[in-house]
């Protein structure tokens, strides 16, 4: 009856998109002084989810593990992608700190509502199951 529900699906996607996007802003600092080194970022999670819970993936089967055949997995890692708007210094390198932290405080934002959602939902089933 209460399994599977999916404001736990989407709450679990989203913290797993924060620490996703906030490894790639630790690897943009990381390499903040490489020469060359193109900045990445990841997708917002709003087309990340968007693209894995379409209409077509509703009416099609998914899959639950990665042995299923004929489903699509939800909830597969975003792939970084090149910032393009990203403004590079005389050595080619395109990151910029001051950047790389409003990501990395984006990233943290975003997971504490992922858990604070969980939470929340948790309250509402604890005190829907008390009732009974």
């Amino acid at each position: 009856m209460f399994k599977n529900l999916e404001v736990f699906k989407i709450s679990h996607a989203m913290a797993v998109h924060a620490g996703q996007k906030q490894a790639v802003a630790a690897q943009n600092v990381a390499n903040s002084d490489t020469p060359e080194y193109k900045a990445r970022d990841v997708a917002p999670f709003a087309e990340t989810y968007r693209s894995n819970a379409s209409l077509g993936d509703a009416v099609n089967q998914r899959a639950t593990r990665s042995l299923h055949l004929h489903g699509a997995m939800s909830g597969q890692p975003a792939d970084p992608t090149i910032d393009e708007d990203a403004i590079a210094s005389p050595n080619g390198n395109t990151v910029s700190l001051e950047g790389e932290m409003l990501k990395s405080l984006d990233a943290k934002r975003q997971h504490d509502r992922a858990l604070a959602i969980y939470k929340s939902s948790l309250g509402i089933l604890r005190a829907t199951l008390s009732g009974q």
